[in-house]
């Protein structure tokens, strides 16, 4: 224990004492804030930006709905005819909306054709394409000498309330809710096992190719060599992850204080609504509050936190200890691509699946794949926010801890022969070879 305690040291003070771990430490949060920060400042450019179209409609039914919004301005040119007001609007405006005459409301959408010198937006042909829809609709019904206030107030919104059979109430907050939950569990675990998995294969192949690890192992066991290079990894890892979460935090805090993001953009939405909009807004704000507040104490939020340690421990040691037994088999970081796809693929999968299986968390595809080891970490973290039975979690982390102590086994194998091999690229019969010696 003594010796394993001494290469778990060595492993972390190299690993946080290393410059370019120093470095990523430092600017990831930055990166992560300023990244944020930019995605938020182009869309508010985008909303913002106002795009001129000009229109001319010679069926001399459609005009009226071309009302300004605060992205779109429309122009009317009807009177110059389609070939001066294209001539007029290129270089001008940002296209023009040709509305051809038809005095058959049938065939009128048919020949509606918008000209622009680039590809047009999707969001600004999605809007011109509802308000022609909508009023081409009605114009229908009133040829049809249907009364269209009637068939408007026949229009009827369904908000369905959902609640289990113990009288707990639900909504669909709580559905994204639980998708977040999951997914963001799921996929920390996923990026920390490729992060740090791929640090301890790259230190393994290091320490092979200058020839220190000969000196190391006439001291110690390959096997403590093995299991003490990924606790140091793991624990650099999870220190430089609580780094970036408080320090990116804290920057976006900070931030958003200072520059008064969220407090200038709902100022000006409330100087712009009268009192009654304004208690309605409240409101509604408190009601979806209250409602997202009870949804979140609903979480199974203490087998979330417990079964993320576990998965969390157990998922990256199973792929580390691959990961190291990779590393002792080759001599260079190239001669790892054979290797990497079948690793690889079992998480791929999994990213896939838990985010596949949101739909339906309770079917035999997310059953499978939260109790099969290799994917487990990932599939049953994401189950688990919509309620998994107690049976399932236990049978999955018993699976998980005896694959990873059989995982361990093999890799200590091929670890402790590999690592004194050079100049011969191994194959998968070899691996097996190796195995049985």
């Amino acid at each position: 224990m003594d010796k394993l305690k001494l290469i778990i040291k060595r492993e972390f003070l190299a690993k946080v004492k290393n410059k370019s771990f120093i470095i990523m430490t430092i600017l990831s949060p930055l990166l992560m804030v300023g990244l944020f920060l930019l995605i938020v400042f182009l869309n508010q450019q985008n909303s913002e930006e106002v795009r001129t179209v000009s229109f001319v409609d010679e069926s001399n039914l459609l005009a009226p709905i071309f009302t300004d919004t605060n992205s779109i301005k429309y122009i009317d040119l009807s009177a110059l005819g389609i070939d001066e007001a294209r001539k007029q609007t290129e270089g001008n405006y940002y296209g023009i909306l040709y509305i051809p005459k038809n005095d058959s409301l049938k065939y009128l959408s048919k020949g509606i054709q918008f000209y622009s010198e680039d590809t047009p937006s999707l969001s600004l042909l999605s809007s011109i394409e509802n308000k022609l829809e909508n009023k081409i609709r009605n114009l229908k019904i009133e040829q049809l000498n249907f009364d269209l206030d009637k068939i408007k107030a026949t229009e009827t919104s369904v908000t369905i309330a959902t609640e289990n059979f113990a009288g707990e109430k639900s909504s669909k907050t709580g559905s994204v809710l639980r998708m977040i939950a999951g997914g963001g569990f799921g996929y920390l675990i996923f990026m920390f096992i490729i992060i740090y998995g791929t640090s301890v294969m790259r230190s393994v192949i290091e320490e092979k190719t200058s020839r220190i690890i000969e000196v190391i192992i006439s001291s110690v066991k390959p096997f403590q060599l093995m299991l003490g290079k990924i606790l140091g990894n793991a624990f650099a890892g999870i220190l430089q992850f609580i780094i970036w979460a408080i320090s990116a935090g804290l920057l976006l805090t900070v931030i958003t204080y200072v520059f008064g993001i969220e407090a200038t953009n709902s100022g000006t939405a409330m100087g712009q609504m009268n009192p009654e909009m304004m208690q309605q807004m409240q409101t509604s704000s408190a009601s979806e509050l209250q409602v997202a507040l009870q949804e979140i104490k609903n979480l199974p939020i203490l087998t979330m936190f417990f079964s993320f340690i576990i998965y969390f421990i157990g998922g990256y040691l199973i792929y580390s200890s691959i990961y190291a037994a990779i590393g002792a088999a080759v001599d260079s970081e190239t001669d790892t691509q054979q290797f990497m796809m079948p690793v690889m693929l079992p998480l791929i999968i999994a990213i896939y699946v838990g985010f596949s299986v949101i739909e339906n968390p309770h079917g035999p595809i997310a059953l499978a794949f939260s109790l099969f080891p290799l994917t487990s970490p990932i599939v049953m973290l994401m189950r688990i926010p919509f309620g998994v039975p107690w049976w399932q979690i236990i049978t999955s982390m018993l699976l998980l801890i005896g694959t990873f102590i059989l995982i361990v086994w093999f890799a200590a194998k091929i670890y402790r022969v590999g690592i004194l091999m050079y100049g011969k690229k191994p194959t998968y019969k070899e691996l097996y070879k190796w195995l049985k010696y």
